[in-house]
């Protein structure tokens, strides 16, 4: 989806970027006419004379004083005067762990050296990962300049897109309590059932199950079926803090016991039975005589 040039010092390491990511939508629907239930049109009608406009034939315009537009198309764009638009242009390195992803991460893409980069572009990245470091830099993707990360990722180099300091919202205006007091004990309990439900990040272990529902409801509606509410969630109570986090690590316990302890304890209870059984036996056999 781009090419340029990444700008480490006095060296220009040639790349292409890919998405990283692509989305999957659960469910997607048609508008349909209320009357037909046939998909409907959407078409853009000119103000003016009220005649449809084509979607190719949309023009860009940008708004200088009411009603006054100065026409940008693609080629505009290319010629930014700004170094960013084929560059990727490295600001500074910083440690890994000071960039808080949580509230600046974007989008992700993937780098790809040119033929002639190959050498340069994995010497940045041999050299991110001696260092544990990452790349700050600006690029300019579309109708914007992007603030940007470049890091390891595999056996390439990946290139988040950052939120600006001034696109994170404050705190401020949140409720938070101060001074909320929290026991020694509390504290020990929860640390406690976190440490129990602490596993690997495996993502593929989790699947989005919103499409397999709705896929149920389509269903039912093609049988003529009636469509039934879930059972309603119960409102979150008031607590015991200490009773809830004591049942929550016990639960969380029985969990985590091996699958293997199962079949030993059953095959041992089966040996029990069955000498139980074939001690009666005998007994059962004087009694009758």
């Amino acid at each position: 989806m781009w090419r340029g040039a990444i700008s480490f010092g006095m060296v220009a390491i040639p790349v292409r970027m890919y998405l990283a990511t692509e989305a999957h939508s659960a469910v997607s629907f048609r508008q349909l006419c209320p009357h037909c239930q046939l998909p409907i049109k959407q078409q853009r009608h000119c103000p003016t004379d009220d005649h449809v406009v084509a979607f190719n034939d949309v023009l860009k315009g940008y708004e200088v004083s009411k009603n006054q537009f100065v026409l940008i198309d693609e080629e505009d764009l290319d010629k930014l005067p700004l170094k960013t638009t084929r560059t990727i242009d490295i600001v500074e390195f910083v440690e890994r762990n000071e960039v808080p992803l949580g509230l600046y991460i974007k989008s992700a893409y993937y780098l790809e050296p040119e033929e002639v980069g190959v050498k340069p572009f994995y010497l940045l990245k041999r050299a991110l990962e001696d260092t544990n470091k990452v790349a700050v830099a600006k690029i300019a993707l579309r109708d914007r300049e992007h603030l940007s990360l470049i890091q390891v990722e595999g056996n390439t180099l990946l290139c988040n897109t950052l939120n600006w300091p001034d696109e994170i919202r404050s705190t401020d205006e949140l409720n938070l309590p101060q001074n909320v007091k929290i026991s020694d004990k509390e504290v020990s309990m929860a640390t406690s059932l976190i440490d129990n439900l602490t596993d690997t990040f495996k993502p593929e272990r989790y699947t989005d199950d919103y499409k397999a529902a709705f896929q149920q409801i389509v269903d039912q509606k093609m049988k003529g079926l009636k469509i039934t509410a879930p059972a309603a969630t119960q409102e979150p109570k008031v607590m015991d803090l200490m009773a809830a986090l004591r049942a929550s690590v016990e639960a969380t316990k029985q969990g985590k016991k091996k699958p293997a302890e199962k079949p030993a304890a059953s095959r041992a209870a089966k040996v029990k039975v069955a000498a139980k059984t074939s001690a009666a036996r005998p007994a059962a056999k004087r009694r009758t005589a």
